[in-house]
C-alpha cells in the first residue's frame, strides 16, 4: 500500500480498489489489471475457505476465457457439468405433474446444456467446484495479471466526501490506513458492506429462504436418477414440504454437497437444531434418506440465512456493486457466481471507458446498471414462477416449443436485450390459472407470491 501514482495532477495509491477477493472480486481485477489499471484487492478472509454456491453454470465459461483463467480451472480438475436434472417430491407411483416416471417410479425431469448452442461458450459443459480451491484460483490468477491482493485486511469503510477521489479505510489487526483511489467496486458479497454504509440495502419481502448444509464422502448419486450418466449432474430433489427443496451437486469422485433449503418460518420451527432440520427435511424423500445414511459426513452442518435482498441503487459517483453486494437470490438455478462474474465483467467494460475519459461520474456505469437489471429481473421471475407453480415449469423444460429458451435461462443466457420467449409465455400461463379456480393445475399454486415492491428492487 505504499506505490502511489499521479493521475490528473492527484496522487492516488491505485485506480480502482475492489472490496472482497470472491468470484466478482477477482474477476473485476483480472479485466482491470488487463486493460492496465492499477488495482488493489482488500479480501478479509485468508484462503482458501468454505463458501456455499458450488455449481455453475454455462455463462461462466465466456468469462473465464476473457481473463485467461479458464486453463488453471481446467487443470484443477473439478467434475464437470454437462447438465442439471430434477427429481419430483413422491415416490413409488406415477407423477401427475408432468415428469417422466423414473425406473424408480418418481419424477424426473433433466437439460443437457450442449442442447442449445450458446454465445462465447466453446465447450458442452461447465463445473462443480470447491469454492475453497476455486475462489483461491481466481484470485491468484488477478494477481498474476498484476491486481495487488492483500488477505486479511478489512475494509472498514470508504469516504465519499471528495467526490472524485474515495477513500477506503482498511485495517489488519489493530493497524489502520486509508487508501485513496479514483474508483471503488464492492464485491463485499452478502456483507454488502458499502449497501450498508449507504443505507441501500432491503431485504427482499417475499423471498426469505434458509439454507442448511454439509458435504458427504460416498454417496450413491445414481439413488434417484434415470441413468448412471447423469450421476454427475447436479440435482434438485423436491421434497413434498411447502417451498422446500434439496440440492446435490458432486465435488470430486467421491464427496457432494448437499443442503436443505426452505422458508424461515419453517426453519425457524427447528429452533437452531440444523442436524435434526436437516435429516427430518431429508426424510420425506426415503430415497434420498436412504442413500444419505449409509455416507460418511466430512463437515458440520452449516446455515446460511438471508438469501434475497436488493439495492436502492448499484452505483453512484465513483463507485458501484457487484455479484452478492448487488443482489442475491435464491440459488435454486446456481445463478449465484455466475451473476457474481458476469456482473464484475459488464461494469469493468464501463469502469475501464470511464478511466479512459478520466470521469467517474455514475452516468458513465448506467450501461452496467442497465444490463445487470435486465438480467437479474430474468432470473427473480423465472425463479419466482418456477416456487409460485412448479408444474408450469416441469411442463416447459420437457415442451419442444419452449424448451430451448428455458435452457437459455438455465446457462445463464440472460443479459441480451429480448425478454426470453418462455418467459412470457410463463407469465401468461400462471396469470391465466391464478385467474381460473377451475383449472386443473390452480391447487398446485405455491404459496409464494412475488409483489410488485420486490420486482422494483434494483
Amino acid at each position: 500500500m505504499t506505490s502511489t501514482h499521479t493521475v490528473t495532477g492527484r496522487d492516488i495509491d491505485f485506480d480502482v480498489v475492489v472490496i472482497g477477493g470472491g468470484p466478482a472480486g477477482s474477476t473485476a481485477a483480472s479485466y482491470l489489471a488487463k486493460a492496465g489499471l492499477s488495482v488493489a484487492v482488500f479480501e478479509s478472509e485468508v484462503f482458501p475457505r468454505e463458501h456455499v454456491g458450488e455449481s455453475l453454470v454455462p455463462a461462466t465459461t465466456p468469462v473465464l476465457l476473457e481473463i485467461g483463467a479458464m486453463d488453471k480451472i481446467e487443470a484443477a480438475g473439478f467434475p464437470r457439468k454437462y447438465g442439471a436434472a430434477w427429481t419430483a417430491a413422491n415416490e413409488g407411483g406415477i407423477d401427475p405433474l408432468g415428469f417422466r416416471v423414473s425406473e424408480h417410479g418418481f419424477g424426473t425431469a433433466d437439460v443437457l446444456f450442449g442442447e442449445r448452442p450458446q454465445p462465447g461458450v466453446d465447450r458442452e459443459y461447465t463445473f462443480h467446484v470447491d469454492r475453497g480451491r476455486f475462489d483461491l484460483i481466481l484470485l491468484k490468477h488477478a494477481e498474476s495479471l498484476g491486481a495487488k491482493v492483500f488477505s486479511g485486511v478489512r475494509v472498514g469503510g470508504v469516504d465519499f466526501t471528495e467526490q472524485d477521489r474515495p477513500v477506503v479505510e482498511v485495517g489488519m489487526g489493530p493497524a489502520r490506513t486509508t487508501v485513496r483511489a479514483r474508483m471503488v467496486v464492492d464485491a463485499s458479497g452478502r456483507s454488502t458492506l458499502l449497501a450498508r454504509q449507504l443505507k441501500v440495502k432491503v431485504p427482499d419481502p417475499d423471498f426469505n429462504q434458509y439454507a442448511v448444509h454439509t458435504w458427504f464422502e460416498g454417496l450413491d448419486r445414481t439413488a434417484l436418477t434415470d441413468s448412471d450418466h447423469q450421476a454427475d449432474y447436479i440435482f434438485v430433489h423436491f421434497l413434498p414440504l411447502e417451498d422446500t427443496w434439496v440440492w446435490q451437486i458432486p465435488i470430486s469422485d467421491t464427496v457432494t454437497s448437499v443442503g436443505v433449503v426452505t422458508q424461515k418460518s419453517r426453519f425457524k420451527e427447528a429452533k437452531d437444531d440444523l442436524e435434526g432440520f436437516f435429516w427430518n427435511s431429508v426424510a420425506s424423500r426415503p430415497l434420498l434418506l436412504e442413500a444419505l445414511k449409509r455416507t460418511k459426513r466430512l463437515r458440520p452442518f452449516k446455515a446460511e440465512g438471508d438469501y434475497s435482498y436488493g439495492m436502492r441503487k448499484v452505483a453512484d459517483d465513483s463507485m458501484l456493486l457487484v455479484g452478492d453486494a448487488a443482489r442475491f437470490v435464491d440459488p435454486i438455478f446456481s445463478s449465484g457466481v455466475s451473476v457474481a462474474m458476469n456482473s464484475a465483467r459488464l461494469a469493468c467494460t464501463d469502469i475501464i471507458a470511464a478511466a479512459e475519459t478520466g470521469d467517474f461520474r455514475a452516468h458513465r456505469f448506467d450501461t452496467y446498471v442497465g444490463k445487470l437489471r435486465r438480467g437479474v429481473s430474468n432470473w427473480y421471475e423465472f425463479i419466482s414462477i418456477y416456487y409460485r407453480l412448479n408444474i408450469l415449469f416441469t411442463a416447459f423444460v420437457q415442451d419442444p416449443r419452449y424448451r430451448l429458451d428455458v435452457l437459455k435461462l438455465l446457462q445463464g443466457d440472460v443479459y441480451d436485450d429480448e425478454e426470453p420467449k418462455a418467459l412470457v409465455a410463463m407469465r401468461e400461463f400462471l396469470a391465466a390459472v391464478e385467474n381460473d379456480p377451475t383449472h386443473l393445475w390452480h391447487d398446485k399454486l405455491g404459496n409464494l407470491r412475488v409483489s410488485q415492491e420486490s420486482k422494483c428492487l434494483f
